[in-house]
């Protein structure tokens, strides 16, 4: 933990991102950070200039940085600026490759971007349920990391209530959308049945789980899955099988002497390099006697070479192309969405307001104090006077004085909420 970060309560909010609507896979495959690095990440962001309190969220469709800055360090131009840098030195990526796809959020409007961001209302399928995980994720690694303290861990535990208010009173999240079974109803689309078909899924984390059970559902028969940890993919391969659905374990050692058995590969995995290439995708060709091979790939970074496409029989699809697919989920959300908006307005107000109040508080603590000592001060001057009073008579000359200071003072905290409001709003 930075131990030379100021304690003050005081603090600019600035979110700095890319996501999919801004940025195309090109560039957010460069910026992808593995979990295993996420931690390193973060503690990194903690040392660049003027941030107190940092958290990354990185999926396959988003990167982005959430700080509380030091309000001398907080200017529009400077931060960013200094963001940026920290992009550009621990990605190795030059500054113009990525500026023109961030987007900037201050304050109360980054607010507003975690509660959408976490409640998948930003989500390239909108509804679905991986994001909060992924944010709840981000926040774990950043506090465990000592980058999360006051102030964020207020935002967060509001942003995580406000997604599972939005779960709970809108419908949005009435059928289980995801890019997994975005993807697997591409599949769908393109053979017109799975049924009788073989899938492979290569990496076996949650992502090619969701695909494994949308996959079943739409009447696939065979699922061969490998991963590089071997009892990952028997698990998966165990969980799967049943009368109907036969499933294999295939050591990842023998990927490319096994991978042609499949019609459909489904690949998620988090390598740093492309697993499959152009080469590839002409031997799998070859040993199919040009039976057509179809390459869904929902890694960021991704797993197979785009220019697999250049060989006849083999159709790529990676994760931007199934944008075309969730549009057509968004149009049926619309209501729910536009329902889901409408809380997280009402709650950047609600967050908001608590904000304001908290900034008043150690002012109202001090006028409350100094008035209870004035007070108390009084009393014990009169303590002659007082001396023959009943014990209830003494309590209620206490009850009296506490009466008349509150009223005295209400007036004066009442401008001072009222002030605070003001300047925060300005």
């Amino acid at each position: 933990m930075n131990q030379s970060k100021p304690t003050s309560t005081q603090g600019r909010l600035i979110l700095l991102g890319i996501n999919h609507n801004t940025a195309p896979i090109e560039v957010r495959e460069r910026l992808a950070i593995p979990a295993e690095r996420l931690a390193d990440a973060t503690r990194t962001l903690l040392h660049q200039p003027g941030v107190r309190e940092g958290l990354i969220l990185s999926t396959c469709n988003r990167v982005e940085l959430l700080t509380l800055q030091d309000d001398a360090e907080s200017s529009p131009p400077q931060a960013k600026t200094d963001l940026l840098r920290f992009l550009h030195e621990y990605f190795a990526v030059p500054p113009h490759d990525i500026q023109p796809h961030l987007y900037e959020f201050r304050e109360r409007e980054a607010v507003r971007h975690l509660f959408r961001v976490a409640s998948s209302l930003d989500s390239m399928v909108v509804g679905e349920p991986q994001i909060l995980g992924q944010v709840k994720e981000a926040y774990t690694v950043a506090r465990d990391a000592g980058a999360v303290s006051t102030h964020l861990e207020a935002l967060m535990q509001r942003t995580f209530t406000v997604a599972k208010k939005i779960r709970t009173e809108t419908q949005i999240g009435s059928s289980s959308v995801s890019i997994a079974s975005v993807a697997v109803d591409l599949a769908r689309k393109i053979f017109g049945s799975l049924y009788g078909k073989t899938v492979l899924l290569v990496g076996a984390g949650k992502m090619s789980e969701l695909a494994a059970r949308h996959l079943i559902q739409q009447g696939a028969s065979s699922i061969l899955v490998t991963n590089r940890t071997q009892s990952r993919a028997e698990k998966i391969a165990s969980d799967f099988s049943s009368l109907t659905v036969h499933t294999e374990a295939i050591p990842f050692e023998s990927l490319y002497e096994q991978a042609d058995r499949a019609d459909i590969v489904i690949t998620s995995t988090g390598a740093p390099q492309k697993i499959f290439g152009r080469s590839h995708g002409q031997h799998f060709l070859h040993r199919r006697r040009n039976r057509p091979m179809f390459f869904i790939d929902i890694a960021v970074p991704r797993d197979v070479d785009p220019r697999m496409n250049e060989v006849e029989g083999c159709f790529v699809y990676d994760i931007d192309d199934l944008q075309q697919v969730a549009a057509a989920n968004l149009a049926d959300r619309s209501r729910e969405a536009a329902a889901a908006e409408n809380i997280v307005s009402r709650e950047v107000d609600k967050y908001q307001e608590r904000l304001q109040s908290r900034d008043a508080v150690p002012a109202i603590k001090a006028l409350q104090q100094q008035a209870e000592h004035l007070r108390q001060a009084e009393l014990a001057r009169s303590q002659s006077k007082l001396a023959d009073l009943t014990a209830q008579q003494r309590d209620a000359v206490e009850a009296l004085t506490r009466s008349l200071t509150a009223k005295l003072l209400h007036p004066q905290l009442t401008a001072l909420r009222e002030s605070t409001r003001k300047k925060d709003s300005e």
